[in-house]
């Protein structure tokens, strides 16, 4: 060997030897970093806690009478028991959500609620003593305007992507579309309604109806503008408050509404409606949606930036509600994540990582802070039941077993810990990787709600936390179960994607 290869050698060694010792000094270092600290001032009120957890029920095959999960799936509706839970027959399945599938002809109407009454029923009996939210969003396909009619499949399981098809209303007063409505929830609420050419229907029913959406997503679903929008929101209204006049209204329903902002411009303001009653409630959506090249270790990363994202847009929103209409509640009542297979329906929900329902459900519970300090009424959590064709990704039950994933959990979690009324108190996290928000119950219990925002382990500490309880949804239980146990320090350990209820009692 020449001597300046052996140098060569020797320096090359001596490169390892330098970075086998800077990698041992980093650990060294990492090791003796103190953890990251949640600080909660508790004397520092920072208002009263609105925000209501809840959740939709979109009606599809799974949820019907005949489904092997029927009854596990209105059961985990029914032990949630949930204020606010919006109930969605929606246009993919016409026969399920569409009382009037035929136009008038001839002196006969094709009136039938065969197939929609079961699951109005299953909904209402699993909501007893709860205040619901309808929204019956399908306008009948006839009332439209197009080139040839739209064909329903015969079985009421089949999906129907192609149902909503028009831009145009036959009758351009929304008069036909409002008397369908009015007729409907006379149904619900009144033992039935005279039809188009005077005939009686008499229904069983007098259930009561909390409030009632006017359609949904309508600048995607028929692409009304707000011009067009709130006038039928107005004739619906209108019609529907004569045959139930205790039913509340919901409008807007926007799909993506930081792309609306003229949207909530031109609806809140009174003017611009035929009745100078402001509506009761607003709602619009929130998914967070990766690109399909982004893998399952970038998600985390995609969907907290949405997020964020999305309640920055929150504030904006919120300063236009106040400007016009300051006494309307806002209500999101669907939010959640979408993997990019769902978008063209064709995913059969087998490529649905594990992780996956416990990482939505951390971006529920860091949804949930948020808004909460914006002072917003209501967050749904999209949905209860999604499955292949119906957009799977979203589900809160297994679809072939009817068991609750993580996702449902969190949302029990959170519901059952916090109630509106309990107070926000100042809270702090050192670190950008876990979301934090302390609230005092009204019994003097210190509760502090805690996000680990990474699909590994973190240790956190929480001050006064030694001998507290501890609640969590994480991977450590598949997400199928809310653990529990007692904190000996003040030192906690959160699992991958965990979200926990820290629970001191008062002294």
């Amino acid at each position: 060997m020449s001597k300046k290869e052996l140098v060569s050698k020797c320096l090359r060694r001596l490169r390892y030897a330098c970075l086998g010792c800077m990698l041992f000094l980093s650990v060294c270092l990492a090791a003796q970093q103190p953890a990251p600290t949640i600080s909660v001032a508790w004397e520092k009120d920072e208002g009263a806690l609105k925000t209501v957890p809840t959740l939709q029920v979109v009606v599809n095959p799974p949820l019907r009478p005949a489904s092997p999960i029927h009854n596990n799936a209105w059961e985990s509706l029914r032990a949630l028991q949930a204020d606010y839970v919006r109930f969605v027959p929606w246009y993919p399945y016409p026969r399920l959500g569409v009382a009037e599938l035929e136009p008038p002809a001839d002196g006969k109407t094709s009136w039938d609620f065969s197939l929609i009454d079961p699951l109005v029923l299953d909904f209402f009996h699993a909501s007893v003593g709860r205040r619901v939210m309808l929204n019956f969003s399908t306008i009948p396909q006839w009332m439209f305007k197009t080139k040839e009619s739209v064909q329903v499949p015969s079985n009421p399981n089949d999906v129907c992507w192609e149902y909503e098809q028009g831009t145009e209303l036959r009758d351009p007063s929304g008069k036909e579309v409002a008397d369908y409505f009015a007729r409907l929830v006379s149904w619900y609420t009144r033992g039935g309604f005279v039809d188009e050419y005077g005939v009686r229907h008499d229904s069983p029913h007098h259930f009561k109806i909390d409030y009632w959406e006017v359609l949904n997503e309508p600048e995607y679903e028929h692409g009304l503008s707000p011009e067009q929008y709130t006038r039928l929101y107005d004739a619906i209204t209108r019609a529907v408050h004569e045959v139930s006049p205790e039913t509340g209204f919901v409008g807007m329903s926007l799909a993506e509404p930081t792309k609306s902002p003229g949207f909530f411009d031109y609806f809140l303001n009174l003017q611009n409606h035929s009745s100078p009653t402001p509506p009761q409630m607003i709602s619009y959506h929130f998914y967070a949606v990766p690109t399909a090249d982004q893998t399952a270790e970038i998600h985390p990363f995609t969907f907290f930036d949405q997020a964020d994202a999305f309640l920055n847009s929150v504030r904006f929103m919120n300063e236009i509600r106040h400007r016009h209409s300051p006494g309307t509640w806002t209500d999101v009542n669907e939010a959640g994540c979408i993997l990019p297979e769902d978008i063209g329906q064709g995913a059969r929900g087998d490529s649905i990582y594990p992780s996956y329902w416990n990482l939505c459900g951390a971006v529920f519970a860091h949804l949930y802070i948020g808004l909460a300090r914006e002072g917003v009424e209501i967050l749904g959590s999209s949905q209860l039941m999604g499955f292949p064709t119906q957009f799977p990704s979203v589900t809160m039950l297994n679809w072939e077993t009817g068991e609750p994933n993580a996702r449902y959990f969190v949302l029990k979690l959170i519901k059952d810990s916090f109630i509106p009324g309990d107070r926000m108190v100042e809270t702090k996290s050192s670190t950008p990787y876990v979301s934090a928000q302390a609230f005092l119950s009204n019994n003097g219990t210190r509760k502090v709600l805690l996000v680990n925002k990474r699909d590994h382990s973190l240790t956190i500490k929480l001050s006064g936390s030694q001998g507290a309880s501890m609640r969590a949804v994480d991977l450590s239980q598949k997400g199928q179960t809310i653990s529990a146990s007692a904190l000996t320090q003040d030192q906690i350990v959160l699992g991958p994607f965990a979200v926990a209820v820290v629970s001191i009692k008062a002294n």
